[in-house]
């Protein structure tokens, strides 16, 4: 079986600054399973890069393999924090370990929290009508169970 590892050092060989490995899987028949991403967005010009470089490091007559390259899709939760750094700004949907789902602004990412911006209409008192209230909600990383873009058509 191809070893993970190996392909991790390879990916990591060919990342610009820009540039972050989000998650490698390897099948047990050795179909190898690439994402990466960039904060300026992952180019076809790019995964060809990696995938060509992973496929020189690696031996097919020793084992042979398949190999797909590509960055994650919007739909996927986010497995490491540069993600979280990639779409402050963005609309996210967090769920907590305790089962709380957020939904709000990434106004800030930093290396151990983020900060989310929620907004909802909520009774306040003084006021017949509901009110529109925001709301800063300041999550640890090790608090989050996923997280992922929200996706609109606006």
């Amino acid at each position: 079986m191809i070893d993970k590892k190996r392909v991790e050092e390879l990916v990591e060989e060919k990342l610009d600054e820009k540039m972050f490995l989000v998650e490698v899987s390897v099948s047990k028949s050795n179909v190898i399973n690439i994402f990466a991403d960039s904060f300026e967005g992952l180019s076809i010009e790019q995964c060809k890069r990696i995938s060509r470089h992973v496929e020189q490091g690696l031996d097919r007559e020793v084992e042979d393999f398949e190999l797909q390259v590509s960055s994650p899709g919007l739909s996927e939760v986010f497995k490491v924090k540069q993600q979280y750094l990639r779409n402050v700004g963005r609309e996210i949907e967090v769920l907590t370990n305790e089962g709380v789902k957020l939904l709000g602004v990434l106004e800030v990412a930093d290396t151990e929290k983020i900060v989310l911006k929620t907004s909802s209409r909520e009774k306040v008192e003084g006021h017949k009508k509901k009110q529109l209230v925001e709301k800063e909600h300041v999550v640890n990383y090790d608090e989050i169970k996923t997280a992922k873009v929200l996706i609109s058509f606006k």
